[in-house]
């Protein structure tokens, strides 16, 4: 009997990751398109159900449908739900389930489980799956408790609900809103610009859902014994540190200076957080001026971090270029920080991830402006939220026709991803060879 023809094929970690994520989106479209789902008691067109369920799912928040007065109380369970599933990844809601099923994970599970939320190393998987879960439900209650008086005060009690949906969908970094009305669509937290309480409870949501799980399972076990830390958490917290406070002060200087000082200061920093793929908004963007617009874009390409809620090319593959480049500059052979040296593949994938986000936020952008004839700075800005699944929009998403949010809903599957999960899934390595071609000087720069 010939060799092998019995052998399972088994998919890749990257492939069952990419598969995951498409089913669950096919699924909450289904979903979305019964009557039950809208507040009118209409079915939704396949398009635009598929458009909202990629956005949840995919942690983005950009939307044809304002979320608040066109989606029915079951539509937005279904929505919120997708989002928690997108948040923390389809395979770790499965993780769970096995877990709390009482049942027990293969090798080949746990694999894949590292995979999804890069971890180190497949030892203590289990463990580490049900810190996030706990985690996760600690951060999304005590958000939910901070915005109840707030949201209750305006609302009555549906305010519960309000405070509910918010926490998760900050954590979760995804940017959908149920604050919209008929009459005034598509508001986000305009109307709370000015409002301590909400910004800074959202703010933080934002940051911790979006530090990634292997920086919270540090902060927990090392506490502030920071030199105890991997170089990832530390590189990851340094970074997001100084995305922060720089395009602060920038849009400081740049806007709002008609504002009072406190909510000049909320609004400037708010700003800066959000683009880091979050995609809440207290300020008109619109209105905002071309070089901050340049700016979050720029925020909204590098997004979170890795094995965290927040999607983007990452803060770790902007910061290892960073430090690739100061290393070039000082012509030094490695680059390094916090005394220890990068490896070459790290290098490697950063730049490739790097291209891959930057090429399809220009072809995207690009692709959009030519079919809307819109200009071009507001569509790479649309497709920059998109593939760095942000939510923010300058209003035009709504507007677009069905090429153009097909181009989003791509943009926001592939950024929802992860440029190396979707490179390993696409190009497997089983049949590679180890002989290696003569090398040959090129010059560069």
């Amino acid at each position: 009997m010939t060799e092998g023809i019995y052998r399972k094929k088994h998919l890749t970690s990257s492939q069952v990751i990419i598969l995951g994520f498409a089913g669950v989106i096919l699924l909450g479209a289904f979903l979305l398109m019964l009557p039950v789902a809208s507040a009118e008691g209409v079915a939704t067109s396949f398009h635009e159900a598929l458009f909202t369920s990629t956005s949840a799912v995919c942690v983005t928040g950009l939307a044809v449908q304002d979320t608040g007065s066109y989606w029915s109380f079951f539509g937005q369970t279904v929505i919120l739900a997708l989002i928690q599933i997108g948040g923390l990844g389809v395979v770790t809601v499965a993780a769970a389930v096995v877990i709390l099923s009482g049942r027990k994970i293969s090798l080949m599970q746990r694999s894949t489980m590292q995979d999804a939320i890069s971890a180190p190393k497949v030892g203590g998987i289990v463990r580490l799956t049900r810190f996030i879960l706990l985690g996760t439900l600690l951060a999304e209650a005590t958000g939910a408790l901070l915005l109840l008086p707030d949201f209750c005060k305006t609302f009555g009690f549906k305010g519960i609900w309000m405070a509910i949906f918010h926490s998760i969908s900050a954590f979760c970094n995804a940017g959908f809103d149920i604050l919209g009305t008929k009459d005034h669509t598509f508001v986000s937290l305009t109307g709370y610009m000015g409002d301590p309480l909400i910004n800074i409870v959202i703010m933080l949501l934002i940051i911790v859902g979006g530090i990634g799980f292997m920086t919270w399972d540090d902060i927990y076990i090392n506490k502030w014994k920071l030199k105890r830390y991997r170089m990832q958490s530390k590189v990851i917290l340094t970074t997001t540190v100084w995305l922060i406070i720089l395009p602060a002060i920038f849009f400081f200087f740049q806007d709002f200076s008609g504002l009072p000082m406190e909510k000049r200061l909320l609004m400037s920093v708010f700003q800066s957080v959000t683009p880091r793929t979050a995609g809440f908004n207290t300020a008109d963007l619109a209105a905002m001026t071309e070089p901050s617009k340049a700016i979050m874009i720029l925020l909204m390409l590098i997004g979170g971090s890795p094995g965290s809620t927040a999607g983007g090319m990452k803060t770790t593959t902007f910061a290892v270029l960073v430090f690739n480049a100061f290393a070039t500059f000082r012509n030094k052979e490695d680059a390094g920080v916090y005394g220890r040296r990068i490896e070459c593949q790290t290098i490697k994938n950063a730049s490739t991830v790097a291209m891959m986000y930057i090429l399809l936020f220009l072809c995207g952008g690009i692709a959009i402006s030519i079919c809307e004839n819109q200009p071009l700075l507001n569509c790479l800005f649309e497709a920059a939220s998109a593939v760095g699944t942000v939510g923010l929009t300058l209003g035009i998403t709504p507007d677009l026709h069905i090429i153009s949010q097909s181009i989003l809903i791509l943009l926001m599957y592939l950024g929802r991803v992860g440029g190396l999960t979707l490179i390993y899934a696409m190009f497997s390595d089983k049949n590679r060879k180890n002989a290696k071609l003569p090398t040959e000087k090129i010059t560069v720069g």
